[in-house]
């Protein structure tokens, strides 16, 4: 098999080429790992640890609208997403607001 990629193989169902040096490269439909809300909850905590609370409170408005759009069945767990954007709600709020922390 041969497209001007080097020499095409096939691992794991997916068609990997070869190049000279003998990396590996996927060719086809990107594979993810994790729902995009995801990601986008991960960048708002990296945000948050990063003292951001400007980017945190934009991206919780991204995941807000992720969420009142027409719910998709890729979406997985509609209940957990909503928890945990609460719950992220209550970290950026505590964050800008120590004086209320409980002691």
């Amino acid at each position: 098999m041969s497209r001007g990629f080097g020499k095409l193989s096939e691992v794991g169902g997916h068609v990997v080429s070869e190049s000279e040096n003998d990396s590996k490269s996927e060719i086809g439909p990107p594979r993810y790992s994790r729902r995009l809300s995801d990601k986008i909850l991960i960048a708002f905590h990296h945000a948050c640890d990063q003292g951001d609370y400007e980017i945190a409170e934009k991206l919780l408005h991204v995941l807000e609208l992720m969420l009142t759009r027409r719910p998709s069945p890729a979406e997985g767990n509609r209940r957990r997403t909503i928890e945990s954007l609460v719950a992220a709600h209550e970290r950026l709020w505590m964050l800008r607001h120590p004086e209320h922390r409980p002691e």
